[in-house]
């Protein structure tokens, strides 16, 4: 008979062996101010345990600085799109199809601002439009191991959604959560969904005009809606979320709940915003030239070109930083020759030239030559372009390899000249 194990002898005894038997373990008894005596939420039980919710609904008249947070329907169904072009510029169609209630505004805070499976979102705040009234609620868990229920709840607050709104969540939120569903053996609510991550977008809108992309930059200097005192900077929270833990005292976590729930309600404003923006992209409301300058770029890479062409001479006529004017003046340039509209393409590349832009006298040379078989103004625009780059003021190794083309345009055009 083989030696008994010490397995073997133990089990005999009656000792269990294993964690399997083991009930959950339970929060530490709390001895300092309950979360529930600093915001006004309330217990929900799900199949994994308890969590707290704090929810509040923004009516449809709430506007965030100067942006309603629900976009209007006639903005949604106008022609093209708003929700279209985004599809287009996010490739993704499903998000062309899906009504605005199935969206979920979501963000959450964490443990740590790097990520990784010791990471893990204490709160997360998420918004659904009810028909015209955004409902937010946010999650919370006032101990690590109250995040199964955290999860069930967001499974269930999402259920009637089919896509995600997220800033940098596609980076960072969506595969945090992702990770955590795995670690529970929970099926992720949002797998499937679509995913519209407007910081992106915000890069291509705003990136020439403002020094930040930052949510909260874009709020005070897009929406007009700055925070209140309550506020708390992002990389506190998980400190304040830590001294939490260790004391017991939620005072300090009322400003995480208000910096939490403004993002939300900033990622549905900003959305509003920008569905305006691409629903009307010549109204006058629209007051920064780059703005209009950005749309025309946007319009222009989803081959759009004759709207990107009327916004690029709408933005010409504002106010714009002389390199920005030039650099627009360029992109409509070429923007024009390839609609086929030679003559206010030739106008731009005068313009450009007068002002000393080589590509301009460059391009006047391609269209003598090749259009006009006028060798000798393609030569003499050449030779423009060759004294504009002595003047220039840039490497050497550019400087050179202009020299060079030029130079060896100038000889063919030589040539050219002298058969015929």
């Amino acid at each position: 008979m083989p030696a008994q194990t010490l397995a073997d002898q133990l089990k005999s005894l009656g000792v269990k062996i294993g964690t399997s038997d083991l009930p959950p373990p339970q929060p530490k008894p709390k001895t300092g101010i309950p979360i529930e005596d600093v915001v006004d939420g309330r217990w929900i039980a799900t199949r994994r345990g308890e969590v707290f919710i704090l929810e509040q609904t923004f009516p449809s008249d709430y506007r965030h600085g100067i942006a309603p947070l629900c976009p209007s329907a006639p903005l949604l169904l106008c022609s093209p799109s708003p929700l279209l072009i985004i599809a287009a510029w996010a490739n993704d169609g499903r998000l062309r199809d899906l009504p605005l209630e199935s969206f979920a505004f979501l963000d959450t805070e964490t443990s740590g601002l790097v990520g990784g499976t010791g990471t893990y979102a204490f709160m997360v705040g998420v918004g659904r439009f009810e028909g015209e009234t955004l409902r937010l609620a946010q999650f919370f868990m006032r101990d690590p191991s109250e995040e199964a229920g955290l999860l069930e709840a967001l499974v269930d607050f999402l259920a009637p959604c089919q896509a995600l709104v997220t800033f940098n969540g596609k980076a960072f939120d969506a595969p945090l959560l992702a990770t955590r569903y795995t670690l529970h053996a929970i099926p992720s609510p949002f797998a499937d969904f679509a995913h519209l991550d407007l910081l992106p977008l915000a890069r291509r809108l705003w990136r020439d005009r403002l020094p930040s992309r930052a949510l909260k930059y874009l709020e005070e200097n897009v929406l007009n809606a700055p925070r209140t005192v309550e506020e708390v900077l992002g990389y506190e929270i998980p400190y304040l979320y830590f001294d939490y833990l260790r004391t017991a005292d939620a005072t300090p976590l009322k400003g995480v709940f208000y910096h939490n729930a403004m993002d939300v309600v900033a990622m549905a404003a900003l959305l509003s915003h920008i569905v305006h923006m691409l629903a009307d992209p010549l109204h006058e409301s629209i007051e920064h030239g780059l703005d209009r300058i950005a749309l025309a770029r946007l319009f222009e890479d989803l081959g759009k070109w004759d709207e990107a062409a009327r916004l690029y001479e709408c933005g010409l006529e504002q106010q714009l930083p002389e390199a920005d004017f030039w650099q627009a003046v360029k992109r409509l340039s070429t923007l024009q020759r390839r609609r086929g509209d030679l003559a206010e393409a030739v106008y731009l590349w005068e313009k450009a030239a007068a002002e000393g832009h080589v590509y301009a006298c460059v391009e006047l040379a391609k269209y003598y030559e090749h259009r006009l078989r006028d060798y000798a103004a393609a030569l003499d625009w050449t030779r423009k372009a060759i004294e504009r780059v002595s003047e220039l003021d840039i490497p050497r190794y550019e400087y050179k390899h202009w020299l060079e083309e030029l130079k060896h345009r100038s000889e063919r055009l030589e040539n050219k000249r002298r058969e015929i």
